[in-house]
């Protein structure tokens, strides 16, 4: 059976498509990576150009929703919560949803959309990333756990220190057991600060335990 090159072209294009995205993924070490963004472009592109065969324009509403419910099984699969509590993998599943929209934009005869998404993509991925990098380092959020010898004003004194340093804090718990005492603290603040008090903590004799 000869497949009309108008169909091979998209297929194509949906392949060439989701590769370069899953390129960017797979370069950062990402669960969904090369071949997973290629399968559901792809995917996306093959079951719109199928369901409209078979169904013409009056489905495209129900062929949009199907997909759009499938493809959020799959980037659910990739959001997992890491041992600080934080959640990641959310940017992975965004990656996989719109991915699958590029498919579906190219089953549909949108191809000129598609690759104009496309480029907006990697420039979200590429570009903003250094923006997202620069702002986390003027302002981290760390959990810091310090156990130390009992004095009336020794978690005070370290609370002091972290505002020397210019670092907002907010304490979370605090345990005393013995003659030792934990302090738990949400400290937010530019990675410089962080840095400084760090090193300022580590030099301080009377610490036992430093978690940061």
């Amino acid at each position: 059976m000869q497949i009309p090159s108008e169909l091979l072209e998209k297929l194509l294009l949906s392949m060439l498509i989701g590769g370069i995205i899953g390129a960017e993924r797979e370069f950062r070490s990402k669960s969904a990576g090369f071949r997973t963004m290629m399968l559901i472009s792809m995917g996306a592109t093959l079951f719109t150009m199928v369901s409209l065969d078979f169904g013409g324009n009056s489905t495209a509403d129900r062929i949009a929703s199907n997909i759009v419910v499938g493809i959020g099984f799959v980037g659910a699969g990739v959001i997992f919560v890491a041992a600080d509590s934080r959640v990641n993998g959310i940017t992975t599943a965004a990656t996989i949803w719109v991915t699958a929209s590029l498919g579906m934009a190219i089953g549909a005869g949108k191809e000129k959309l598609a690759i104009i998404a496309c480029i907006m993509v990697l420039v979200i991925l590429l570009i903003f990333t250094r923006i997202e990098d620069m702002i986390e380092r003027r302002n981290q959020i760390r959990t810091y756990r310090i156990v130390c010898l009992f004095e009336n004003t020794t978690l005070h004194r370290y609370e002091d220190l972290f505002r020397v340093h210019h670092l907002r804090h907010k304490r979370s718990r605090q345990t005393k057991s013995g003659d030792m005492i934990t302090g738990e603290w949400l400290v937010q603040g530019s990675e410089s600060s962080h840095r400084a008090c760090v090193k300022d903590i580590l030099l301080d004799e009377r610490v036992k335990e430093f978690i940061f």
